[in-house]
């Protein structure tokens, strides 16, 4: 279990996120919503601890993040960035091979224990059939799995994933977080996603978080959340919200004209 407690944080004096709080609980999916600059991506980078909040606590499992240390912390919790910097010449099995740092000690090799965690993650991602191919090589959908299978490989507890359909085609949008669904309900994961896409965040979501210029506007199930009045505040977009025809999840469609 995930708790912020009253998180604030700024760049160069403004003010990014502004008193913060909420929890995400293991075996359900938590997405983050709002528009560009609200604060999402903050979010996520704050509990990796990439950045370091002004005021507030962050607890993991009951410890504050701030007492952990670093690779406590990166066998807790993995990330899956937006746009991950990685190097093309590696092969997939290597990438994957790498997210087994956390648990090795100084100067330790890889060994059996660390291969079978990277087959088991491939394994789970579909990625195995492409192990020995080129990072730089692979394309946009199979990456994003190689990197989930890297974040798997350090056998979390937690999994952050900051707009992983980003630049995805609507097939590969869905591999992606079926995958992550899947993986939260059998490894009782507790999984915090930052989405774009509302459809998606309503299908895939067991609660939200909306954000609005870095507070809490609203937070509860997709049906709690996703209404055109809160769009229409947040977004300021005309909107129309139906039930979906196969599972009743919110369907958000924009209103074109007057």
């Amino acid at each position: 279990m995930i708790t912020l407690d009253n998180i604030t944080l700024s760049y160069n004096g403004s003010p990014i996120l502004k008193g913060i709080s909420f929890t995400a609980p293991r075996g359900r999916i938590l997405g983050i919503i709002g528009p560009n600059g609200s604060g999402k991506s903050s979010i996520i980078r704050a509990i990796s601890r990439v950045i370091q909040p002004d005021t507030g606590n962050i607890l993991i499992g009951g410890q504050d993040l701030r007492k952990m240390k670093a690779k406590e912390v990166a066998r807790i919790v993995a990330v899956v960035p937006q746009n991950p910097d990685l190097p093309k010449m590696i092969t997939a099995f290597e990438l994957v091979l790498l997210g087994r740092t956390p648990h090795l000690g100084l100067l330790q090799h890889e060994g059996r224990k660390d291969f079978v965690a990277v087959r088991k993650a491939m394994g789970a991602t579909g990625t195995d059939g492409f192990a020995g191919r080129q990072i730089g090589k692979l394309s946009g959908g199979e990456l994003q799995k190689v990197t989930i299978a890297r974040a798997l490989a350090q056998e979390p507890e937690v999994l952050l994933l900051d707009e992983p359909t980003a630049y995805l085609d609507i097939n590969h949008q869905g591999e992606i977080l079926n995958l992550a669904k899947q993986l939260c309900a059998e490894k009782d994961l507790t999984v915090i996603v930052a989405l774009h896409d509302l459809n998606l965040a309503a299908q895939y979501c067991d609660r939200l978080i909306m954000l609005s210029s870095g507070e809490i506007y609203v937070e509860g199930t997709p049906q709690e959340v996703l209404i055109e009045e809160n769009i229409k505040e947040v977004y300021g977009a005309r909107v129309h919200v139906f039930p979906h025809p196969v599972n009743q999840a919110p369907t958000v469609l924009i209103t074109v004209g007057d």
